[in-house]
């Protein structure tokens, strides 16, 4: 009966974390590179390497990490986080084809987090799909902005606040996982 109840338990566990497995996010790690240079896929790896950083920047914050913020006048990590999240709706907006709109969401962390990198993640498999990134464009009402608009805008903006979230970490003392690889795009074993 001892060994029965062991070995139960043992699979269980076995399950526990295979489950754990497959219930990451997308990017916990990069996805591999395509075989060929596109406009479409150079813009998914963009989409792609920021997902990856995202993920990491904003795993496991802790309330004292999202209430940070450098003074007084500056955003906390949660309305930086927040912000991320807007821009990733403009950025998917774009490759939908779908029009911005200014409603407001209350979300938590935990939603805002998971919604940010699926909607990253939409994007970058549509771009990389695409053999005309052009037709991907900013629409605020009727205004349509061109794609280049998309990359020194959302999309640089976006990478710039992930690296203001690492500071933001490593100053209430929660760096990111030291086995994080961002030049490889993987996770150290």
């Amino acid at each position: 009966m001892k060994h029965i109840l062991v070995f139960i338990i043992f699979l269980m566990t076995i399950n526990i974390y295979s489950q754990e497995k497959n219930d990451k996010q997308p990017y916990y790690e990069v996805p591999d590179y395509p075989k060929e240079f596109t406009a479409g896929t150079t813009a998914a790896r963009m989409l792609d390497a920021l997902g990856f950083r995202y993920y990491w920047v904003s795993d496991s914050l802790t309330e004292k990490d999202l209430a940070y913020k450098a003074n007084e006048e500056g955003r906390s990590s949660e309305e930086t986080i927040k912000h991320v999240y807007n821009l990733s709706k403009i950025i998917v907006n774009s490759t939908l084809k779908q029009s911005n709109s200014r409603e407001k969401e209350e979300l938590s962390y935990a939603d805002m987090r998971v919604k940010t990198l699926n909607n990253l993640k939409i994007a970058a498999d549509i771009l990389r799909e695409s053999n005309d990134i052009s037709q991907y464009k900013i629409i605020f009402g009727e205004q349509e902005i061109p794609f280049w608009n998309l990359v020194n805008g959302p999309i640089a903006d976006a990478i710039w606040h992930c690296g203001q979230l690492v500071i933001y970490r490593r100053t209430t003392g929660n760096p990111i996982n030291p086995k994080v690889n961002h030049f490889l795009g993987k996770v150290k074993d």
